[in-house]
């Protein structure tokens, strides 16, 4: 996953932008604040369902200097694309970009999360063009160390300095050692100690090139207690995990419970930032009974607004990031935020009850994070992992040929299958070699999940299942 270098260092239009860019708690309710920016107006009431409030964000004071972070923090990592001029894949919609940034500026959102992998290389340069066009104390920006597959130092100090001149900033406000926990606390060592990057970063830190260090962590429960009580001599400003009503208790997409590593961190005083509020997606697109129950208990909020409120209630959270791709995603966020309604206990429990229903179906802990991309062999892996889940959320998956259902849900599988993935990239193709595997954040066994959905595939068509 090395990140492309580019020699220009100058701002370039989105016309040769189009031209290079190629892409194939127990929680406790917080002491809130709302209208992050100075002279903001408290809020009241949550605002109606048609209107997206721009001066309630709720906000998060940032206890080692004060600045008022919005709880709704943007996650680039999903930027919306267009097709390529050649044909040949996708490039990020600029303007597209352009619009989602400035209508969440302007609606109170100041934190924009990216990395140097993001967007197959180009989420820090997209998100620069977008953020330039604001004063520079507007926004809060978030990037990462992302050396996954080069450890070297002149490696490393390439990608740190080459995201100073995509995002074209003299300073980044968050700064994290990406996804830590991935290989062990041996593959750590090797990105961030013995190469001595962990200690540059802390000096630069201390020139004040960097406000605030962290990271993200993707792992086991030994390496983040080795990583956080590396505090005592680092001081960690903040650290990001992955919190959602579902991985509170169950870990389905972690290795680590929620719990645990949000109680460690509050422990500390440490605050998180947290990421997959949705779970990947799979928490705004449940199985329709589970949809029917929440809807019923709040027929006004979306889906998705319950687990933002769980992610939002507890007090050392900073900031929930989201990705999102659309305009509607963007403003029903907002409106969930403009201010926070805190979960009751009540509430609390509900999602946890909602949760272990949820856990009756065995959807597959993909995230569309891409990281597993791109496949030797030409698989889109999260297009065939999702399109497993979209089914099992739809009823869509046959169980036997009993089933006074079978033929209906047979052709919507294998129809859908087709349609969303191109057969020669198709789960048919694996041949297992496992390169995939170490680059998952969710520890997935990839080729194992292939292998069995082309058997079940396979089942399928001949009508054997």
């Amino acid at each position: 996953m090395d990140t492309k270098e580019k020699d220009t260092k100058d701002p370039i239009s989105r016309r040769e932008f189009l031209k290079i860019v190629g892409i194939g708690a127990a929680t406790t309710t917080a002491a809130l604040t709302t209208g992050c920016r100075p002279g903001g107006r408290a809020a009241g009431a949550g605002a109606a369902s048609g209107d997206v409030p721009t001066d309630r964000m709720t906000c998060r004071e940032n206890p080692k200097n004060g600045e008022r972070v919005s709880l709704l923090g943007y996650g680039c990592m999903r930027w919306p694309t267009l097709p390529a001029p050649g044909g040949d894949g996708n490039v990020i919609d600029q303007d597209a970009v352009n619009a989602l940034i400035d209508y969440a500026i302007a609606h109170g959102v100041n934190y924009f999360d990216t990395s140097p992998v993001y967007v197959q290389g180009w989420s820090e340069k997209s998100t620069g063009l977008a953020l330039k066009r604001h004063p520079r104390e507007k926004f809060l920006v978030a990037t990462k160390l992302s050396n996954f597959s080069n450890f070297t130092r002149e490696n490393s100090m390439a990608m740190y300095r080459q995201s100073f001149e995509d995002l074209q900033v003299d300073y980044i406000d968050y700064y994290l050692l990406h996804s830590i926990g991935n290989g062990g606390i041996k593959t750590f060592r090797a990105r961030y100690i013995d190469n001595g990057m962990l200690d540059f970063l802390i000096g630069e830190r201390a020139a004040g090139r960097i406000r605030n260090l962290g990271f993200s962590f993707h792992g086991t429960q030994a390496v983040f207690d080795e990583v956080l009580a590396m505090h005592e001599r680092v001081h960690w400003d903040f650290v990001q995990i992955q919190l959602n009503y579902v991985d509170w208790r169950h870990a389905s997409g972690n290795n680590v419970p929620a719990e645990y590593l949000y109680g460690e961190l509050e422990k500390r005083g440490i605050p998180a930032i947290i990421m997959e509020p949705l779970l990947g997606g799979r928490l705004s697109k449940v199985p329709d009974h589970i949809a029917t129950r929440l809807k019923e208990r709040r027929p006004e909020s979306s889906v998705a607004s319950w687990a933002f409120r769980f992610a939002g209630s507890p007090e050392k959270v900073l900031t929930v990031l989201s990705g999102m791709t659309y305009m509607e995603h963007l403003q029903d966020n907002l409106r969930t935020y403009s201010p926070l309604v805190p979960l009751t206990d009540d509430e609390r429990q509900f999602l946890f009850d909602t949760a272990d229903l949820m856990m009756q179906y065995p959807t597959i802990p993909c995230n569309d994070c891409k990281y597993c991309m791109p496949c030797p062999y030409g698989i889109d892996i999260p297009a065939v992992l999702l399109h497993y889940n979209k089914c099992v959320n739809e009823g869509n998956v046959p169980r036997d040929g009993e089933d006074p259902g079978y033929r209906a849900a047979r052709r919507a599988f294998l129809v859908g299958y087709d349609r969303s993935v191109p057969r020669l990239r198709q789960a048919s193709h694996c041949i297992g070699c496992g390169q995939c595997n170490p680059h998952c954040p969710q520890s997935i066994d990839i080729p194992k999940q292939l292998r069995r959905i082309d058997a079940f595939v396979e089942q399928l068509k001949q009508g054997t299942l």
